[in-house]
């Protein structure tokens, strides 16, 4: 650990200087930051369109099966289990705003490539294999510009900024994810499914373009010895986050609540339809309320932090504000679906609290040259452990019935939380003393 230690001081030292030089200010006014936040929020509301509006195209414009539609959904997500850890190493090395870069124009190209195969007199046809290579390619990118924009934030941020510029990401990342589902519908309704496309591919130009006019310089990259292997860089990730007292916890705990959570929405839908006979047009407005939560999250977690602590927040944030999400189980027909819905507002607003304070944490505690590998060795724990939670959901509604299979998933994901609660974490109120903790643990 001798190498990263010092390369990792190297690179602090000199992002301390930039900082230092940099006035304090309001995010609001930091024109670096918003110029990212803005981009990222554009492209977010995009990626989110897509991930309705592709298997929509392969449905009505190419008539898939049911195979084809789910293999095609898989196609976007099996990157993070194939190429995280190696996008870690590969963000180590390499200038990180410019591969974002990169990865937006790739991105670009590659929706770009599904509208123009509809141009009349071109000659062009789109085909499933087309899709599936843009789905596979999409995500593949995708992985690499989360990691590396994980891992430039504290680059250009001060370090007691990085709760506030998280909170604001994870906001517009939720609101995201939550209304994109509904935003797509919308689109698609009113210009088509190929032309929501091409809205997408305009987010990540101008997501490119965001970027492009940030004025940051980075500190320099130290090279790698010459012999030098990729699995050492993985391996060096992996055992950093493995041997650490308290990121060890906090990946446990994130990846036991991913599993869990998956566990629950997988039979989301036929809780809603079939046992509190919702009606379909209400399912999109109850979604919306999870949006609210997330931009509630966001908003309030740097007040949080400051209020209860910045390292005490991340048991906090799952075990007390999270206790409301178990009304979920218990909704009824009728007025009794308010329930779920009071349940899924705090639901969304805890894990957005959580998600910003771990991911600050995060930043806080790795040496600069390793946090794409941290980062990276913490999607690919984490992201595995969902598709192993919606799967066990099916099984588990199909067997014992779905609201058991909520009981089940609602309370397996409060209870992650004592994964951190019993942990150095619960003696420490901020992030200075987890590090203190973790150098004399170390």
């Amino acid at each position: 650990m001798s190498r990263v230690s010092n390369v990792g001081a190297k690179a602090s030292e000199s992002h301390s200087d930039n900082s230092e030089r940099r006035r304090s200010k309001s995010l609001w006014r930091d024109r670096n930051f918003m110029l990212l936040w803005a981009g990222q929020s554009i492209s977010d509301i995009g990626s989110a369109v897509t991930q309705l509006a592709l298997p929509m195209v392969a449905v009505l414009v190419l008539n898939a099966s049911t195979l084809e539609v789910g293999l095609l959904s898989a196609m976007t997500t099996l990157p993070n289990l194939l190429v995280s850890l190696h996008a870690g190493s590969l963000v180590d090395q390499l200038p990180k705003r410019k591969m974002m870069l990169l990865c937006d124009i790739g991105r670009f190209v590659l929706l770009a490539s599904i509208p123009i195969t509809t141009i009349p007199g071109l000659g062009l046809r789109l085909t499933y294999p087309h899709l599936m290579v843009v789905a596979l390619l999409t995500g593949v990118l995708t992985v690499f510009f989360m990691i590396a924009y994980q891992s430039y934030l504290p680059i250009l941020l001060n370090r007691d900024e990085l709760l506030d510029g998280n909170g604001k990401l994870g906001a517009t990342q939720s609101f995201a994810q939550s209304a994109g589902p509904a935003i797509a519908g919308a689109l698609v309704g009113l210009v088509g499914v190929i032309r929501s496309i091409v809205i997408d591919v305009a987010s990540f130009a101008v997501s490119a373009v965001s970027l492009f006019l940030i004025r940051e310089q980075e500190p320099p990259i130290e090279p790698r010895p010459a012999g030098h292997k990729m699995r050492h860089d993985i391996l060096e990730g992996l055992r950093f986050v493995v041997k650490h007292p308290v990121l060890r916890k906090v990946v446990a705990c994130t990846g036991t609540s991913n599993f869990f959570s998956s566990l629950g929405f997988a039979v989301e839908m036929v809780f809603l339809l079939r046992i509190l006979n919702v009606a379909p047009a209400l399912v999109g407005l109850i979604f919306s309320v999870s949006a609210v939560g997330g931009i509630v999250g966001g908003a309030l977690a740097g007040r949080m932090s400051k209020r209860v602590g910045s390292a005490r927040i991340i048991w906090f944030s799952i075990l007390v504000l999270g206790l409301p999400s178990l009304l979920m189980p218990l909704a009824q027909p009728g007025f009794g679906v308010l329930l779920y819905v009071v349940g899924l507002f705090f639901f969304m607003t805890m894990a957005v609290m959580y998600n910003v304070a771990q991911v600050t944490y995060r930043q806080v505690i790795t040496p600069p040259a390793l946090l794409g590998r941290m980062n990276a060795s913490v999607r690919f724990i984490v992201a595995g452990t969902s598709p192993l939670g919606a799967a066990l959901g099916g099984v588990l509604g199909t067997a014992i019935g779905v609201r058991p299979t909520l009981w089940i998933a609602f309370v397996g994901a409060w209870l992650a939380g004592l994964w951190v609660f019993f942990s150095p974490l619960r003696k420490m109120r901020d992030f200075d003393d987890t590090r203190d903790n973790a150098e004399q643990s170390a």
